[in-house]
């Protein structure tokens, strides 16, 4: 009574969604070490929780772990 007869409307096909914004790229690696003669030296600080293999972030005022959230605040 009332209700459309036939199954579901019509609709038209789409093509795949174009991504809008940026592209996200992978960090730039070549920043985190440095080579002095023989030896490779990691630039930035270790995490102490999750272990040599993380990275901190440097801020201008803290260290920051972006896995597991550690923060080392700067001494005036």
């Amino acid at each position: 009574m009332g209700g459309r007869e036939g199954g579901k409307k019509a609709t038209a096909k789409k093509g795949k969604k174009q991504r809008i914004g940026k592209k996200h790229s992978s960090p730039k690696i070549y920043k985190f070490y440095e080579v002095k003669g023989s030896e490779v030296v990691r630039n930035h600080k270790t995490c102490p929780r999750c272990g040599s293999g993380v990275f901190m972030a440097h801020h201008k005022d803290r260290d920051y772990c972006g896995r597991c959230g550690y923060t080392i605040s700067a001494k005036k």
